[in-house]
């Protein structure tokens, strides 16, 4: 296994190979400390990978879904028993608090293993047709059986945040369905990628069933994407990124799944419970910095309770530990690069410059003299058509918008092009379903902001196409095969 600090290659056709384009650091985001050096795949490496996918996928769409189930749950066990390093290792990659990376990061990922270890039927019966007629007549009576197929190669490219859930959440799948996977893991936090190739080839997977690739060259993502031996791009990321992967895959009708943007509204009814409320936005300061598609970062406040909301809220960013995410205490580490400090710093000065009240935060903190940290920051007084109410900052900043009546908070959270995890709290639960009936959002979380990891997963407009997790991961990463024959 890899250490930190060595000099990682890239997985491709179950070989461990030398990069043709060299290597670049991977830097601590709460020290700036180099701590790897991640492997610069050239685009032959990359349409390698995708050959090899291909070779591999005959053998491996053929094997019995039990024993796909059973390398699943054998790496699962592996990453169990490196379980420590596995979570060092993502905290130094990703910045992330001690306990985001054992339980959030390495823990969902080894969750997600177990969970597609689990054998589920691929195919159901359809209740018999009576036709009238057919192309050669009256038909009588038809059967008909759908088959879930597996797609074929699917290139997977994951987002920063999270370098092991995310990944996991693909490939557990993917792999589960029949499919073989090409990675191509953010360039921020590649390492951790790499350890979950170790944990599947350690488990017995096929060679090239897995292939991992990596690169800062948007050449990597786009030769994954372009290969004509891939079927079907999944990916995770920004709405921009994910556009222009979405014509790429439009002109040579490869399949996609696409789990993008957000900007989640929270609609806080005067009836609310308050304590409630604040907590759950208040993670937008705390989870993974603000670095978090689902994060609910614009609150829309109904008027009796806004200046209630808005001081509680100013509070709770107030208290919270800001620093080495190491120390058991700290609660909000850093971001993941200086670049992505700076940009959600010009997001607070435009909300400034907007009309925008800064209630708390709003600069570097002045406990950390290295690190690319930000304080939770609370914008208050805000509009809806303020841009730093309307795109998404992915920090941790929460701005709150006042609103009068239900039809009006419902109209203010619709009005996104994003809509991928809304959020209600109202003590009338009746309400609450209601308006989240009627919100444009994939997900609607009703005084919570927790999950539950069966529930399909994915956005509306802008914030992407498809859903996955629990078995609609497994509808995700499928074709759905039609067999007829006479009764």
């Amino acid at each position: 296994m890899s250490e930190v600090g060595a000099e990682q290659r890239l997985f491709v056709g179950g070989e461990w190979v030398e990069p043709d384009g060299g290597r670049y650091a991977v830097v601590d985001p709460a020290t700036e400390e180099t701590i790897g050096w991640a492997p610069e795949a050239s685009r032959d490496q990359v349409l390698a990978a995708c050959a090899a996918a291909r070779e591999a996928f005959g053998p491996w769409s053929r094997t019995a879904p039990e024993e796909r189930a059973a390398i699943l749950g054998r790496a699962a066990e592996v990453i169990g028993s490196r379980f420590a390093p596995y979570a060092e290792l993502a905290q130094a990659e990703t910045g992330a608090t001690t306990g985001t990376a054992r339980a959030m990061q390495v823990g969902v990922g080894m969750a997600r293993f177990r969970r597609y270890a689990r054998v589920e039927p691929a195919e159901w019966a359809i209740p018999p047709q009576i036709n009238e007629a057919g192309p050669m007549g009256k038909a009588g009576v038809m059967g008909a059986l759908a088959i879930r197929q597996p797609v074929g190669v699917v290139t997977c490219i994951t987002s920063y945040n999270n370098p092991w859930a995310n990944p996991a959440g693909k490939i557990a799948p993917a792999l589960a369905m029949g499919n073989t996977v090409v990675v191509k893991p953010a360039p921020q936090d590649p390492l951790s990628v790499y350890r979950m190739a170790e944990a599947l080839e350690a488990a017995g997977v096929p060679p090239g069933v897995v292939n991992v690739v990596s690169g800062q060259s948007v050449a990597v993502g786009e030769a994954a994407v372009e290969s004509a031996d891939v079927d079907m791009v999944s990916f995770t990321g920004s709405t921009a990124v994910g556009q222009r992967i979405g014509e790429v895959c439009g002109r040579a009708m490869k399949r996609q799944l696409m789990e993008l943007g957000g900007k989640g509204a929270a609609v806080v009814f005067d009836d609310a419970d308050i304590g409630s409320a604040v907590a759950g936005i208040g993670t937008t300061f705390s989870f993974y910095s603000g670095q978090i598609c689902t994060a609910p970062t614009r609150v829309l406040a109904q008027r009796g309770v806004y200046d209630r909301l808005v001081e509680q809220l100013a509070g709770y960013a107030g208290r919270l530990k800001i620093g080495d995410p190491r120390d058991p205490a700290t609660v909000v580490g850093p971001v993941i690069s200086s670049a992505h400090r700076e940009r959600v710093e010009s997001y607070v000065e435009l909300g400034r410059k907007e009309g925008a009240v800064v209630v708390t935060g709003g600069e570097r903190p002045a406990s950390c003299d290295r690190g690319f940290f930000v304080a939770p920051t609370l914008l208050a007084d805000c509009t809806n058509d303020m841009r730093v109410a309307r795109e998404e900052i992915f920090g941790p900043v929460v701005v709150v918008v006042p609103f009068d009546e239900e039809d009006e908070g419902v109209a203010l959270a619709n009005d996104s092009e994003y809509g991928l995890i809304d959020y209600v709290w109202s003590g009338d639960v009746a309400r609450a379903f209601r308006v989240a009936r009627r919100l444009r959002a994939g997900g609607v979380g009703v005084n919570t902001v927790g999950r539950n990891m069966e529930a399909p997963f994915g956005g509306f407009k802008k914030s992407g196409v498809g859903r996955d997790v629990g078995s609609y991961a497994l509808h995700a990463y499928g074709e759905v095969q039609a067999i007829v024959w006479p009764g």
